[in-house]
């Protein structure tokens, strides 16, 4: 019995759900991906934390994965477990007081904004329609409409690859643009701590509305993609940039630069990961000669 097969049993008795060469195009926003070697749904504290135990002791790597918002698949695939958090890491509760709330790192942003929305707690409108996990969102600092996670999370609660449960609060989160401990350190987000303020439900509904019309006028939502692909450079937009350089429309195989947003990249069907490459290469290399600014990717290529 190789390593593989003996993480898999491993999971399977402690409850998990097992998928063997499962494409990873079902599990991105983007819809491009290969096989993971194993994909692991992952319900408890307790599971998680005998399954890495026993991937270190085996040395078969773990990938988290939250929602596929803001990776980019190896046509290759993933060797190795992706692992799924699902069950109770997906629960939403207060925790203290009605101002703070818990939340596990595999319940959605939606569902994360949608329970502050109804409880009248304001702070949170900015991430409405970020599509991704709130573990995702505090992993990276999501952000949008110069608001981000920093300015409402307080702690996570993390395992380590050796499966230690461990947690970070206040600056040793080291949250910065589109960063954060985490993005460092190796270990997975379990659940997060968000401190929010009394509001009126009905202004904080219109806001959501608000902010989600202009991201359908200006974003591609309608196409597969990774979100943005480029951090904003300073002084500049990543996107008004590449228009400017003339390259929306601008393709490679079936990825596109956006029409309606050059700072987005989208699958226009069957674009593989290697058409996105060589499309963010073409990106890079034209804005540099024509701007002489370096774009740097926000998008994560695993695999």
């Amino acid at each position: 019995m190789n390593r593989l097969e003996q993480l898999a049993n491993t999971a399977k008795d402690l409850g998990c759900k097992v998928r063997r060469d499962e494409p990873m195009s079902r599990h991105t926003t983007f819809k491009i991906g290969g096989p993971a070697d194993l994909f692991i749904t992952i319900y408890s504290r307790e599971a998680i934390q005998k399954l890495y135990k026993a991937a270190n002791e085996l040395e078969v790597p773990l990938l988290p994965i939250g929602n596929g918002s803001n990776i980019l698949v190896s046509d290759n695939g993933i060797r190795g477990g992706v692992v799924a958090l699902a069950g109770e890491f997906s629960q939403i509760q207060f925790t203290g007081d009605d101002c703070t709330i818990r939340c596990g790192a595999g319940a959605t942003l939606a569902g994360l904004c949608v329970f502050a929305r109804e409880h009248s707690l304001t702070g949170l409108e900015f991430a409405w329609g970020i599509p991704g996990a709130a573990g995702g969102a505090a992993f990276m600092n999501a952000g949008a409409y110069e608001c981000a996670m920093e300015s409402v999370l307080t702690s996570c609660t993390h395992i380590t690859k050796t499966g230690e449960i461990g947690s970070l609060s206040g600056p040793k989160l080291e949250m910065g643009y589109r960063h954060t401990a985490y993005t460092d350190n190796g270990c997975t987000i379990l659940s997060l701590t968000i401190r929010l303020k009394r509001g009126d439900r009905d202004q904080i509904a219109a806001r959501m509305d608000e902010l989600l019309a202009r991201r359908k006028t200006k974003q591609p939502l309608e196409m597969p993609s990774a979100g943005s692909v480029f951090k904003r450079p300073k002084g500049h937009f990543a996107g008004a940039l590449i228009e400017n350089c003339g390259l929306k429309g601008r393709s490679v195989g079936g990825a596109m630069v956006s029409t309606k947003h050059a700072g987005f990249i989208v699958n226009t069907g069957g674009a593989t990961c290697r058409d996105v490459l060589e499309l963010i290469d073409i990106i890079k290399e034209t804005v540099y000669r024509q701007t002489n600014v370096e774009l740097e990717c926000e998008i994560k290529t695993i695999g």
